[in-house]
């Protein structure tokens, strides 16, 4: 509903903004890495907003680049991550660490995070595969990532569970070819 505002800036209180838009005050939450490249107090500032309706409030939410709101909207479609905590996310890390954090599957680097856990990061890590780090370009990093998804999806076809699966993952060397890391995972397994 509301996209973009733009207009002066008139408070600063982490993590919310006020900004002026034609005499309407908007209160905007905003990630720290907006906040800290905001310009001066009565200077005017430029920010994409996500708008979130929800039973007891109206909440807006602003960004300084369009990464950051898609970033934020991906966070927010995954069952358990609010506003709140995708806003964490992206306080704590950039939008290209976190897509790194994806693409290569470390979880160690979202727990660092104030308020996600280990289940938190794993199930986050899961959701967002291949929906962040596509645009990174690690050409030898996407193709490690695409064998590991297609042997994954080779074991869930076979019957195991996707905790199974990932657990056999890691046992694998990470350069391994498709139709090998099959085999090796199947191994894996059936010593498991």
């Amino acid at each position: 509903m509301i996209g973009k505002l733009t207009g002066t800036l008139l408070e600063k209180n982490p993590p919310q903004i006020l900004l002026d838009c034609h005499g309407v005050g908007y209160e905007v939450d905003v990630p720290m890495s907006t906040f800290y490249n905001l310009p001066a107090l009565g200077e005017g500032v430029s920010l994409l907003t996500h708008f979130v309706v929800r039973e007891d409030a109206q909440l807006l939410y602003g960004f300084g680049t369009a990464a950051e709101r898609g970033a934020f909207r991906q966070l927010i479609k995954i069952t358990g991550v609010g506003p709140r905590m995708a806003l964490s996310l992206l306080s704590g890390m950039s939008v290209a660490e976190l897509s790194q954090a994806v693409t290569q599957q470390e979880s160690g680097r979202l727990v660092k995070v104030p308020g996600i856990g280990k289940k938190t990061a794993e199930r986050l890590l899961l959701e967002l595969k291949g929906k962040l780090g596509a645009d990174l370009g690690l050409p030898h990093a996407a193709a490690a990532d695409d064998a590991q998804s297609d042997i994954q999806q080779a074991l869930m076809a076979l019957g195991y569970s996707d905790r199974e699966a990932l657990a056999a993952l890691k046992s694998l060397p990470k350069d391994v070819g498709v139709s090998e890391g099959i085999k090796l995972a199947l191994k894996a397994l059936s010593r498991g």
